[in-house]
């Protein structure tokens, strides 16, 4: 697979110059997979999006992507197209509900699981040239700790840990915090408990990781919310269908539109963190006219 020179080397100046605000980009990862965490990305950007933001999804599980089949999408070109140089980024763009973008992965190729250094860049570079305005950039990472995985988490201003009720869920993201804390730098973390009974349990489950953080790490690990156990939201995956579009008024899509707006309400990241950054180029000239 070939990086296209273009996708490197094309200028982003002109898409940058007349945006004013920074785009948030939020990793929705997880230690372990089977925890619904392509459904928090799925109904956490429908949300943003039903709320009057401009929302985009990247499907970044580059190997096994999904998100278009959780939806029901399918589009001709996908980002394998993009790394070959045969299609920009913003003509393989899907349309979903309320208006999210969704930049569609490569499923069942391998060799896009495994992006090399100058292909990751160039992948970010990518980002920067796309012309529309974004409020929020959600990343569906793969699950687990994976260099991409890594790269993406970096390259975030927000990390959203999806952990449910299952000893496996809270140790491997607290694998997945530790690798990025000691590793790479990482000390802020989102906590979001998926698939559980109420938002006390949810609770719970969170302060069983945080005793454990607390303790060995020397991180910040915020709660943000937890979607409950909701048999609409299996109805809505029967369906190909975001609950917070087929069942606005269910359990589950309430529980996203709180974490929605509890999303919406953190400071906004207006500088770089110093990794390379998706929209590098859009946040350094938003950040110089803060004073």
């Amino acid at each position: 697979m070939v990086l296209s020179e273009q996708m490197v080397e094309r200028s982003s100046s002109v898409s940058y110059l007349a945006r004013s605000q920074p785009v948030q980009v939020v990793a929705v990862a997880s230690g372990k997979g089977g925890v619904g965490k392509t459904s928090v990305s799925v109904n956490l950007g429908v949300a943003m999006a039903r709320r009057g933001h401009e929302t985009m999804l990247f499907d970044a599980d580059l190997g096994l992507a999904n998100v278009g089949v959780l939806l029901g999408l399918q589009s001709r070109h996908d980002l394998s197209h993009v790394m070959e140089g045969r299609v920009g980024l913003e003509e393989i763009l899907i349309d979903g509900p309320a208006g999210l973008k969704i930049v569609p992965g490569a499923s069942g190729i391998s060799r896009m699981a495994s992006l090399s250094r100058p292909e990751q860049a160039g992948l970010v570079r990518a980002f920067s040239d796309l012309p529309m305005p974004i409020d929020f950039l959600l990343v569906d990472t793969a699950a687990g700790i994976s260099e991409d995985v890594v790269f993406f988490a970096r390259a975030a201003q927000d990390v959203l840990l999806v952990v449910c009720d299952e000893p496996a869920s809270l140790m491997d993201a607290y694998a997945l915090i530790k690798v990025l804390n000691k590793e790479h730098g990482v000390s802020h973390f989102n906590f979001v408990a998926n698939m559980v009974p109420s938002a006390q349990q949810g609770r719970r489950l969170y302060s069983k990781l945080l005793c454990v953080t607390d303790r060995f790490l020397d991180i910040v690990l915020s709660y943000l919310g937890t979607i409950p156990i909701d048999e609409q939201l299996r109805k809505a995956v029967q369906h190909q269908r975001a609950v917070t579009d087929l069942y606005p008024r269910s359990r589950s899509a309430i529980a996203f539109d709180e974490l929605a707006r509890t999303l919406e309400a953190r400071p906004r990241t207006y500088l770089p963190s110093g990794h390379p950054e998706f929209f590098l180029e859009r946040m350094v000239q938003a950040g110089a006219g803060c004073g």
